[in-house]
């Protein structure tokens, strides 16, 4: 997959935003790379009202021609022909995964070294590393990666895609990303901004 698709990789749920396709419609206004719904947690849509604004949030991306992501739900994905599929260490696999969807993205959330070369072995077109810092969009997130692992994994794949994700802002996106990053992946910095084309030029 082409990495600069990775440069600025929002993801949002309908539960992080008071006005979900609102927000959405500014951040790709402002300039997003792809998109990521993710709807998981207390407050989530389910059945019918959970498509449906699946199905609103994949409208808005096509629109602006940015690469809709589904978290963790192979079924919807194949349903409303999602882009791609991104799925977590304890989500479905990935060679399931590919056996029901060959020419979809499929993204993994790596931890550690094990974790990113069985995720690389097994196919994924590109990883999450993290949480890179602390986060609060996660409530069972895992303690931080950190950028020492972030620059390890960079190293030994050069060439292949790489978001991080996790406690991410405007003030230490440049150390990401120096570390190595292809982009930043981001949840709350961009649901909670007063000016999301503020922020959004100050994430690049």
């Amino acid at each position: 997959m082409n990495r600069n698709v990775l440069d600025i990789y929002f993801i949002m749920g309908s539960q992080n935003s008071k006005e979900p396709i609102e927000t959405l419609e500014k951040a790709l206004q402002a300039g997003i790379t792809c998109f990521q719904l993710r709807e998981k947690g207390e407050g989530r849509l389910t059945g019918i009202a959970y498509e449906n604004f699946a199905k609103a949030c994949q409208k808005m991306c096509r629109a602006y021609r940015v690469p809709f992501i589904v978290n963790d739900d192979v079924e919807l994905a194949l349903k409303i022909e999602a882009d791609g599929i991104h799925v977590g260490q304890d989500d479905t696999a990935i060679t399931e995964i590919r056996a029901l969807a060959k020419d979809k993205i499929v993204g993994v959330s790596v931890h550690n070294e094990q974790e990113l070369t069985f995720a690389i072995q097994q196919g994924a077109d590109y990883v999450g590393i993290g949480p890179i810092y602390s986060t609060k969009s996660k409530l069972d997130a895992k303690p931080p990666a950190g950028l020492n692992f972030l620059s390890m994994a960079r190293r030994q794949y050069s060439d292949f895609p790489i978001v991080g994700i996790g406690g991410i802002d405007e003030s230490n996106a440049r150390h990401v990303r120096s570390r190595g990053a292809d982009g930043i992946a981001v949840i709350s910095v961009i649901c909670e901004s007063p000016d999301i084309k503020y922020t959004i030029k100050n994430l690049g």
